[in-house]
Order: C-alpha cells, then structure tokens, then sequence
C-alpha cells in the first residue's frame, strides 16, 4: 500500500503510527487468550484488538487517499475494497457472538484470516499496469 504513495503528510504519519499502535497489541491480546483457554472475555479484547487494527488500516488507506486525491493509484486499485469491509463486519459479529457461544467468535476470527489467506494483488497488478512516469 505504501508504495503506491508520492508524497506524506501528517495525516498519514498519525494514521500509520495508529495502525502500528493497535499492532503492537497482539501479543499481549494473543498471551492472554491463550493463557485462559478461549474464555469470553480475552476472547472479546482479542477481537477488539484484530478490530481496532483493522479499522486503524482502513484509517491509514483513506488518509493515503486523502492525501493523494481522488485518483490516486491506491483509489484505483483498492476499488470498493470488499475484503476491508467484510473484515470489519467478521470482527465485529466475532465480539458480539464471544458472550453467547465463545467457539462462533472463533469462527469469525478465522473466517476473516481466511479471506485473507489468498494473497490481495489488486495493488501489485494496478503498479504494473500503471506507466512509468506516472508511478511514485
């Protein structure tokens, strides 16, 4: 996603050290889901970590935009950005499903890690088709 960027602003740098807050996170997020057996509660802060990060990407990928103009190479390729915005639907559904049936949250967390799982090239294929002098 970076690559597709001409010039930063201050937007983007708050953006991206946000997503690399909500990152630095998942250890501990992970520890503890992990120390107390998938239990509800560090199974819902677990989900709120992958949700925040999630969010926090689709933060930085408007503010590059933003920055960009509407016809910025990141606009192009991201296009309605499906996969963005399922993931914070399954993120979602994950946390409030964590209190009725702790596994269904789970399922959630892992369905969205599986849309994901098939590398996304909608960037890497708009950077190749784009000409030389128009490329950052």
């Amino acid at each position: 996603m970076l690559h597709t960027v001409k010039t930063v602003s201050g937007g983007v740098l708050w953006a991206n050290l946000h997503l690399l807050f909500w990152l630095s996170l998942f250890p501990f997020a992970t520890g503890f889901m992990g120390e107390n057996h998938f239990a509800a509660t560090p199974s819902a802060l677990y989900g709120c970590v992958l949700l925040g990060a999630g969010a926090a990407y689709t933060i930085l990928q408007n503010a590059i935009i933003r920055a960009q103009g509407k016809e910025s190479l990141l606009q192009a390729a991201i296009g309605g950005d499906w996969k963005g915005k399922a993931s914070l639907v399954g993120y979602v559904a994950g946390i409030a499903s964590t209190f009725i049936v702790p596994w269904v949250a789970e399922a959630f967390y892992i369905a969205v890690a599986a849309i994901w799982f098939v590398p996304d090239k909608r960037i890497e294929e708009t950077l190749e088709h784009t000409p030389e002098h128009e490329k950052p």
